[in-house]
């Protein structure tokens, strides 16, 4: 027979899978008619775009580009610096256990290093290698027995949980576009690195839109025509509007960018200029942190019930914690002392980390690439510094269950070449970890009355506890109540009871 039921439904958007692969990537490049031949290779570096994704049953396949630059010493009477921009295109498919074609899926791209190797004076081989993260979502939608009606002979263990339920997700593309000045006296030859990063992101519900702002912080070296190499700092503003019905402004908004497409060129149109494009991809989840009511087990007193349950996980965001940290070093490096930086890449690598009760350690190391100039004329050279990092993270919400992601962006660089011909390295950095816990809750999916069995007679039982037991236990298996258990023994904390303990049953 069946139980007259209250239903509500919850959507929560699931984990269902992360994964980290290194993914390698290599081509032949042709070195353009208008460029000299290459005598040997300086440097390479690069940025990763991803302009597709398709995600598919158990896979997920992309594609994107490596925007590259390879600075080298031409083969010509003066020796003279030059630089080539490759595209390095690429196709990958990378397997994901349990994915599904109606899932959503969020990456995060690291270029690790760009490996070259001189085939002739013409001709280069590329090989690129790239970390990627992925994070697989499924956005389903659960009932829940909410209410049940006519239940003065039903008992009830509920439990109040905290639920962020997804209320939509939506995406948008921005560009990040803009004509940079560079100063008068330069007449810009080629674009040698790029650097970019996103600062200064907020966000505001308003109206079923997602107002979304950045700054694109952007750092140019670019070689002139009469072979000076030259540094550009700008920043360009970026806005977009994700539009996402039946949010509110209480709701709680998680937003993550995707490089899709670069172009970084002089521009031809306006002299001492040069025209950057930078297309990004802005993904949004947006969330209602919901208190829910959930019956988590019962017994009929009379009736004979039974049901059907099962287990649902769920990651909840719980929040991001932002650490600064920062490494003061002095380094001595004969090569570089005596000349000019022109730049160092900062490039921060987590080799280990280790959650505990209240801490996380990370472990890891800095690689700084510098470019300087050498022997005091137009030619440049790299050198690469490790220094290794050790850093702690403390919070009441880290336990070794939690789940984090750790992101670290390079808030500061200085580097100074002392009078001891050491140099001074000064660097800080921000580390932003979003902590997200899984919990499993059980849903009560159907009641039934099944035919009636006669319980075992008694006024009152005599029950001494066991190793397991609670007090809704014992009323559920003598068919009482929690409240009359309490009330006859004169319990004062119906949540400890100690084993042996000897307890008074009413029926």
């Amino acid at each position: 027979m069946p139980i007259k039921l209250s239903k509500s439904n919850i959507s929560i958007n699931k984990v269902v899978a992360q994964k980290s692969e290194k993914l390698l990537i290599e081509g032949d490049e042709i070195v353009p008619d208008i460029k000299p031949d290459i005598l040997s290779i300086i440097s390479s570096n690069g940025n990763v775009c991803i302009y597709k994704k398709e995600v598919q049953e158990g896979k997920l396949k992309i594609e994107g580009s490596i925007n590259a630059y390879i600075i080298y010493i031409a083969d010509d009477e003066k020796s003279n610096i030059r630089t080539i921009n490759a595209n390095l295109e690429f196709s990958k498919v990378i397997e994901i256990k349990d994915l599904k074609s109606t899932m959503a899926v969020e990456t995060k791209e690291q270029l690790l290093n760009i490996d070259c190797k001189i085939l002739n004076g013409r001709k280069i081989n590329l090989k690129a290698t790239v970390e990627i993260e992925l994070t697989a979502y499924s956005n389903e939608k659960i009932d829940y027995i909410d209410k049940i009606e006519e239940q003065e002979d039903i008992q009830l263990l509920n439990k109040t949980m905290t639920i962020n339920s997804l209320v939509g997700m939506g995406s948008t593309k921005v560009y990040a576009k803009d004509t940079l000045s560079i100063d008068e006296t330069d007449n810009l030859s080629e674009i040698m690195k790029l650097d970019f990063s996103l600062e200064n992101q907020e966000n505001k519900i308003s109206y079923n839109k997602i107002l979304a702002k950045a700054d694109l912080a952007l750092k140019i070296m670019y070689l002139t025509d009469d072979g000076r190499i030259r540094t550009l700092n700008s920043s360009i503003p970026t806005v977009g509007f994700i539009d996402i019905q039946d949010i509110s402004e209480n709701d709680i908004s998680d937003l993550s960018y995707e490089v899709k497409n670069i172009l970084v060129k002089p521009n031809n149109s306006e002299e001492h200029s040069v025209y950057v494009e930078i297309e990004m991809e802005i993904m949004c989840f947006v969330y209602k942190k919901l208190e829910v009511n959930m019956i988590q087990d019962l017994y009929g007193r009379k009736k004979q019930l039974s049901y059907t349950q099962k287990d649902i996980k769920i990651m909840n965001k719980e929040q991001q914690i932002v650490e600064k940290y920062s490494l003061k070093k002095q380094e001595t490096v004969e090569e570089i002392a005596k000349n000019k930086i022109y730049d160092v890449e900062v490039k921060p690598m987590i080799l280990s980390t280790e959650i505990g009760e209240g801490k996380v350690t990370y472990k890891g190391n800095v690689n700084l690439i510098f470019i300087y100039s050498q022997n005091e004329n137009s030619s440049v050279a790299v050198k690469n510094i490790v220094e290794p990092f050790e850093f702690d993270v403390t919070s009441n919400q880290i336990n070794t269950k939690t789940k984090i992601q750790t992101q670290i962006d390079v808030t500061k660089k200085d580097f100074v070449i002392m009078s001891d011909e050491n140099i001074d390295i000064k660097l800080e950095f921000e580390f932003k970890l979003n902590i997200t816990k899984e919990n499993t809750i059980k849903i009560i999916e159907e009641i039934k009355e099944e035919e009636n069995k006669d319980r075992e007679t008694f006024s009152i039982v005599i029950y001494y506890t066991k190793q397991g037991d609670t007090i809704w236990k014992i009323a559920k298996k003598f068919g009482s109540t929690v409240d009359e258990i309490v009330k006859i023994n004169n319990i004062e904390n119906a949540d400890s009871i100690m084993i042996g303990e000897q307890l008074f049953i009413p029926r």
